[in-house]
C-alpha cells in the first residue's frame, strides 16, 4: 500500500472517530441526539471500512514463489490468534460489564433494605466480575500457543 494511500486511510479513521463526538458534544440535549450521534457514527464507520476495503482491494495481484506463500500463512494464522484474543477478551468483558451493571444495581437496591445481606450480594458481583477473568486467561492460553 503506498504512502498516500495510508495517510488517507488514517485521516478517514480520525474523522470516523471525530465527526460523530463533536456532533454529539455540539448537539442540543434531547433524546434525539443519542440516536442522531449514533446513526453518524454507524455511518462514519462502515463509511471508512468501506474506503479501506476498495483502497486495498485496487492494488495489483502478483504470482508469489511458495516460500513467500507459507511465511505468507504462517502471518495470517499469527494475526487471526491475536485477533481471536483481543476478541475473547473483549466480549468477555462487555458481557462481564453487563452483568455487573445488573448485579450490582440489584444489590444496593437490596442492601439499602437490610443491610445484613452485604456479603450475598458481593458474592454475586463477584461472579459476574469472574466472566472477564475468564475470558482474559482464555486470551493468555490463546496468545501461548502462537
Amino acid at each position: 500500500m503506498s504512502t498516500g494511500v495510508k495517510i488517507i486511510l488514517a485521516i478517514a479513521l480520525i474523522l470516523s472517530i471525530g465527526i460523530p463526538f463533536g456532533s454529539f458534544i455540539a448537539g442540543e440535549k434531547t433524546k434525539g441526539r443519542y440516536k442522531r450521534a449514533m446513526l453518524l457514527n454507524i455511518v462514519m464507520f462502515f463509511g471508512t471500512i468501506a474506503t479501506a476495503v476498495f483502497m486495498m482491494g485496487t492494488g495489483q495481484a502478483y504470482a508469489a514463489a511458495p516460500e513467500a506463500a507459507e511465511a505468507a500463512a504462517t502471518v495470517s494464522a499469527t494475526g487471526m490468534g491475536y485477533i481471536s484474543a483481543a476478541l475473547a477478551t473483549g466480549l468477555s468483558c462487555l458481557g462481564g460489564g453487563i452483568a455487573v451493571s445488573s448485579a450490582a444495581s440489584a444489590a444496593l437496591g437490596a442492601i439499602s433494605e437490610d443491610g445484613s445481606i452485604l456479603g450475598k450480594s458481593l458474592i454475586f458481583v463477584g461472579l459476574a466480575e469472574g466472566v472477564c477473568l475468564y475470558g482474559l486467561i482464555i486470551s493468555f492460553m490463546i496468545l501461548g500457543q502462537l
